[in-house]
């Protein structure tokens, strides 16, 4: 360890290893529950809400993946289960031959309704339960300001 090193100090040490601790938690708990109760992925569930909000439910698969932040090959692979189990079908893009569009089919749209309560009900209970107005206002813009830094690079 070199001395030069800005280290952090009690406070921020201490700060540090809880948002470490509720990064590693929270997506666990979300993919558990969908699981249970939707067998999704916490991911597919992601990538079916992006959809239901897209125009004429219907994306390119590159910005699909940007989206659910994730690689367009993990996306394929999640987006061929989704084909396979019905939840959205895949096609070249009309008006460009090297894009690929994914769409929300009918039946994603019910399983996507029906995993919503649960979801939405643990996101509640975990997250907004436990902050009062002022707090989740605050904590939206501190987590805006980070990923900015992070996109940022």
């Amino acid at each position: 360890m070199s001395d030069d090193a800005l280290w952090l100090d009690d406070a921020e040490m201490e700060t540090w290893l809880a948002l470490i601790s509720l990064v590693m938690k929270l997506p666990s708990a979300l993919d558990e529950q969908l699981r249970r109760d939707a067998k999704l992925s916490h991911f597919e569930y992601g990538v079916l809400a992006v959809l239901e909000r897209a125009e004429d439910h219907t994306r390119r698969m590159s910005d699909l993946a940007y989206l659910c932040n994730g690689s367009l090959s993990r996306l394929s692979h999640v987006a061929r289960r989704l084909e396979e189990a019905g939840l959205i079908e895949r096609f070249a893009c009309p008006t460009d031959g090297r894009a690929t569009l994914a769409k929300l089919t009918d039946h994603g749209l019910d399983i996507l309704a029906k995993a919503a309560p649960g979801h939405v009900a643990l996101v509640r209970h975990l997250v907004f339960d436990v902050l009062d107005e002022d707090e989740t206002a605050r904590f939206g813009v501190l987590a805006k300001r980070i990923l900015t830094r992070i996109e940022e690079g």
